[in-house]
């Protein structure tokens, strides 16, 4: 009796394989979705991305809990910081029959997440309508994400052509040089002081891509993961595959960077993993399937905190977008994922986005909506809003952004050079910033959850007494954090 559930799923696997059990019908039981129809319309003859969600996980999913694969730190983060320390039916994998029944019905599978049941895959409409004809197929659903517009390209990270100048000095027995004041600003040097520098604590970096890791300021960071969810790879790195990006350069050197005398993040002596998830040779470069994919990656890795310059939400005509009443924390597939993983203990912080105010509605984009994410907005050096920067409420009427660091001028590494620095601007690198401090807390407090860890930043950063959806709860104090948490 103990080895029936092995070849009742190798007597399904053959079946679905040879379209015995599972025949496509001749008038498909489902329908797309509008969404997907309209991309259709406007694209008859083109392929598609396409999610594919399954009516369940087979027949007895607890049985197959072997399947799911969790580091020991992700297995004792969840215990430790999570709502619950079991793994779950939603962390069982896809059932292979369905994903090998619809991969043979399809141009290409491109991820399979299990959180969601689902994977998504690029298809035709006559694909779409053959897998539509599958009975373990609950619905489909087109691939949402993200085409950045000219304007947005300084905003998002596009470096500043001023070089930094030496400024600043020794704080907590470290010369931060020029980065001294956007530490300062949110309290980092006394948490330096108290020997809190990130150790023993794994952040997930997930952005556009690292094409120069050979910089002075990774020179001693711990990277021990790499993937590449646009590739298939482990090569974050720009290479002969699809994608380049500078990006992530940026933001990790802001997190984790270390050259004294010119540049060094709040959590310098972490543990990092880098996940690549923008394809910046795609019309929609920034899709949220590899963004979920990599969640749940950095998740099952054992991360901490995950630290996400990413927004996705779309403007353009032509293109399937989330709107603004999407950001409701629960309809956006990236932000569905984003609570999952915090729900297991990871603190999640994103950044906001740079679409500006919005007297009508709020210009979040995913998952910067979801309750358990932080969501941050972008401050100058000296405490004011810049314009560009995102603002709530969430559609659902929740203050958001959560809180604020600088986001404009911000010291960042240089791509392309071995060891020159620039300044950058956009809610981008207020995000490493917050999540610098969130590792550093995570280290103080490791039992802390994350919902005490977003607790004490928003009670305790500048406008806790006042929040309003321009600024949340305003910038940031990691020395007051940490003094709730002990609290």
């Amino acid at each position: 009796m103990r080895r029936l559930p092995v070849l009742l799923l190798a007597i399904l696997v053959a079946a679905v394989l040879l379209g015995g059990l599972f025949p496509v019908s001749a008038a498909p039981a489902r329908t797309r979705g509008a969404a997907l129809s309209a991309a259709f319309a406007a694209r008859p003859d083109g392929v598609e991305k396409v999610w594919v969600y399954f009516r369940d996980k087979g027949p007895a999913p607890l049985s197959r809990v072997g399947e799911v694969r969790l580091s020991t730190r992700a297995r004792a983060r969840r215990a430790r910081r999570g709502s619950g320390g079991a793994v779950t039916t939603d962390d069982v994998p896809v059932l292979p029959a369905y994903r090998d029944a619809v991969a043979l019905r399809v141009s290409r599978v491109r991820q399979e997440v299990r959180w969601l049941n689902a994977v998504s895959v690029e298809a035709t409409a006559a694909q779409v309508d053959a897998v539509l004809g599958l009975p373990f197929v609950a619905k489909v659903d087109v691939v949402r994400g993200y085409r950045r517009r000219p304007q947005d390209e300084t905003p998002f990270g596009r470096a500043e052509a001023a070089a930094t100048t030496r400024t600043g000095g020794a704080r907590a027995g470290f010369d931060y040089g020029p980065s001294a004041g956007q530490l300062e600003q949110i309290g980092v040097p006394a948490l330096h002081a108290l020997g809190l520098h990130g150790e023993g604590v794994m952040i997930a970096l997930l952005d556009a891509g690292f094409d120069t890791l050979s910089h002075e300021v990774f020179a001693a960071m711990s990277i021990v993961d790499r993937r590449d969810f646009v590739n298939g790879d482990d090569d974050v790195a720009n290479g002969n595959d699809r994608g380049e990006g500078s990006h992530g350069t940026m933001t990790l050197s802001t997190i984790g960077g270390w050259a004294p005398g010119h540049l060094i993040g709040p959590a310098f002596n972490a543990t990092y993993i880098l996940a690549k998830t923008e394809d910046t040779d795609s019309e929609t470069p920034v899709e949220e399937d590899n963004w979920a994919a990599a969640a749940e990656w950095a998740e099952a890795d054992g991360a901490d905190v995950i630290s996400s310059s990413l927004g996705y939400l779309v403007f353009d005509p032509g293109f399937a977008s989330y709107t603004f009443a999407d950001m409701d924390g629960q309809t956006a597939i990236s932000t569905r994922a984003a609570e999952r993983a915090a729900e297991r203990g990871v603190v999640v912080v994103n950044s906001a986005g740079n679409e500006g105010f919005d007297p009508a509605h709020n210009t979040l984009g995913a998952p910067a909506d979801g309750p358990l994410v932080l969501a941050v907005g972008a401050v100058t050096s000296t405490g004011q809003r810049i314009g560009f920067s995102s603002v709530g409420p969430s559609a659902d009427g929740r203050i958001k952004p959560d809180v604020a660091a600088q986001g404009v001028s911000v010291v960042v590494a240089a791509p392309g050079t071995p060891s020159g620095y620039t300044r950058a601007s956009g809610t981008s690198f207020s995000c490493p910033l917050t999540a610098g401090v969130a590792a550093l807390l995570v280290q103080a407090r490791p039992s802390a959850s994350v919902g005490q860890i977003g607790d004490a930043l928003r009670s305790t950063a500048s406008q806790s007494g006042a929040p309003d959806n321009l600024l949340g709860f305003g910038i940031i104090n990691a020395g007051r954090a940490l003094e709730a948490l002990t609290q």
